[in-house]
């Protein structure tokens, strides 16, 4: 009987090829909107991601993440430098400030664009990204030095090689480029500029109060969790582990914006759509063969067989439109991730695994009324003209 399925259900290129295009689509739409969705989130967390060195956060009790920032008093690192388990404690800033090139000659007037300035500590540079695509980031050291992320360097100079020695205004202060980075991905497409803390106040002139967090190192031995809740109850301050930090600022987009309900909202629409165009199509090919399935009844075949003709095809068509839709999705983030806008974007495994059982549900839903034709067709249809 698994041959005769495959046979009814082949013998219509067309109509095969239609259902599984639907499939395909439903699973490529749902895929690639629940990754973005994933790349944008894990996006607004990027500056800590960066610091991997520091093991807590430690910042001003009303913020509530990363992007809004309430001064602390310098005498708050110091504070904190008291605290038992504290091995090390360094200044950390992070501003908005407009940033534009300067030509070979020395004139202004090139690409203006609105950049992350984050400033690590002078001594030991704590809370750099990892990753430097070209220089060293221990040339920061020198006057006026500044290193932009790869990304941004594109977005300064486009079309144009890498190369060291440009020159940056950024608030109308001259800055000379050191290091290009490869920082993860902020949640904006603006430049993001790392350099000194002292460096980074003078470029940006953020008045009395300029230290927007500080980032600390745990004694050996102490847990990241003990210490946060320490530094707490000692200073007062709000202290966050990486992790911790990182979800809040999740959380704070996720409540507080609309990017989950746009996104959320076409997620539903494919599986809607998926359902309403495969649904369609499959009842449709029950029909043109049910005197098939009729004749099939007259000889004695049960409907118990019959149910595991209907789901083996809805099996075939959902693993053959899942399988391609997926296949789609990785060349769109494969493709795409090398560009700016969509760089550090992929296709987690969860994602893949979640799609699957969605393209499951959609066939299932999808084949309920062929299978209601199938159950209660009359085995004397197949004797009608």
């Amino acid at each position: 009987m698994n041959s005769v399925a495959l046979k009814m259900l082949l013998g219509d290129r067309v109509k095969f090829l239609g259902l599984v295009f639907g499939v395909a689509f439903a699973a490529l739409l749902i895929t690639q909107q629940a990754s973005v969705f994933i790349g944008l989130m894990t996006r607004t967390g990027s500056t800590i991601v960066d610091a991997a060195e520091a093991d807590l956060w430690v910042m001003d009790p009303s913020v509530e993440y990363l992007d809004t920032v309430f001064a602390l008093r310098e005498t708050d690192l110091l504070r904190v430098r008291g605290v038992r388990g504290v091995a090390w404690a360094v200044p950390f800033f992070r501003a908005n400030a407009p940033v534009r090139t300067v030509g070979e000659s020395g004139s202004p007037g090139g690409e203006l664009q609105g950049a992350i300035v984050v400033g690590v500590d002078d001594s030991s540079l704590a809370g750099l990204p990892e990753d430097v695509a070209l220089g060293s980031l221990a040339d920061l050291r020198f006057p006026d030095a500044v290193a932009v992320d790869r990304a941004g360097y594109l977005l300064l100079w486009p079309g144009e090689e890498l190369r060291l020695g440009r020159v940056l205004e950024i608030n109308d202060r001259r800055a000379v480029l050191v290091a290009i980075t490869d920082a993860a991905a902020p949640f904006t497409t603006n430049p993001l500029v790392h350099t000194r803390y002292s460096n980074a106040l003078r470029f940006t002139n953020n008045g009395r109060n300029a230290l927007s967090y500080v980032l600390v190192g745990a004694e050996p031995g102490v847990a990241a969790e003990q210490l946060a809740l320490r530094v707490h109850k000692t200073t007062g301050l709000q202290a966050r582990t990486q992790n911790q930090f990182h979800w809040q600022t999740v959380r704070y987009y996720l409540a507080n914006t609309g990017i989950p309900v746009n996104f959320g909202t076409v997620v539903v629409l494919g599986i809607v759509v998926g359902i309403a165009v495969v649904g369609l199509l499959f009842n449709t090919f029950v029909l043109e063969h049910i005197q098939q399935f009729a004749a099939l009844k007259a000889i004695g075949v049960g409907n118990l067989r019959l149910v595991g003709m209907v789901l083996l095809q809805s099996l075939i068509v959902g693993a053959v439109g899942y399988a391609f839709g997926l296949l789609l999705a990785s060349l769109f983030f494969e493709l795409g991730g090398k560009s700016v806008p969509l760089r550090g974007f992929r296709l987690p495994w969860q994602v893949a695994a979640a799609v699957a059982g969605l393209t499951a549900m959609i066939m299932v839903a999808s084949t309920a009324l062929g299978l209601r034709r199938v159950l209660f067709v009359d085995p004397a249809t197949v004797f009608r003209g």
